[in-house]
């Protein structure tokens, strides 16, 4: 898809409810809310990523996201502690096509930041999956999952 199009679905609630999650308050703005919400439907701080912030954007290329943690890894949930996600969009070999770069970092020291580590390697993995999956087939329904 091109670049703005990308853009759009990472920096806008209605783009990341096509994908990420199904429901998510973005403000697009350094310090505005970057939350996205795998059940929206639950009670504020059990919905997802409840609370993080967009740090930085760099329009139509960059942005970067506070990202806190699952309720599976609770010694970093309960603290609120929180990493950092930069996605990166580049133009592609491939004319009208976006490469996505996403770098998940500055997790806590010890134990409990590994656990996040290798939960993310894997997570991400499903969310670049779908949105692949929106340029190429449309949003994702999720009231099929």
């Amino acid at each position: 898809a091109p670049q703005v199009e990308v853009w759009a679905a990472w920096t806008t609630s209605e783009g990341a409810t096509s994908f990420f999650a199904p429901g998510a308050r973005i403000d697009a703005r350094p310090g505005g809310s970057y939350e996205i919400w795998f059940f929206p439907e639950a009670p504020a701080g059990s919905r997802g990523c409840d609370g993080c912030t967009l740090i930085a954007l760099d329009p139509p290329r960059r942005l970067s996201f506070t990202w806190n943690f699952p309720p599976s890894i609770p010694e970093l949930r309960d603290r609120n502690a929180t990493a950092r996600v930069t996605v990166e969009l580049l133009p592609a070999s491939v004319e009208g096509a976006t490469l996505v770069s996403l770098v998940h970092d500055e997790f806590p020291e010890g134990e409990a930041g590994e656990k996040g580590r290798a939960y993310f390697e894997k997570a991400w993995d499903t969310v670049l999956a779908r949105l692949q999956q929106r340029f190429r087939s449309g949003p994702v329904d999720w009231t099929k999952r």
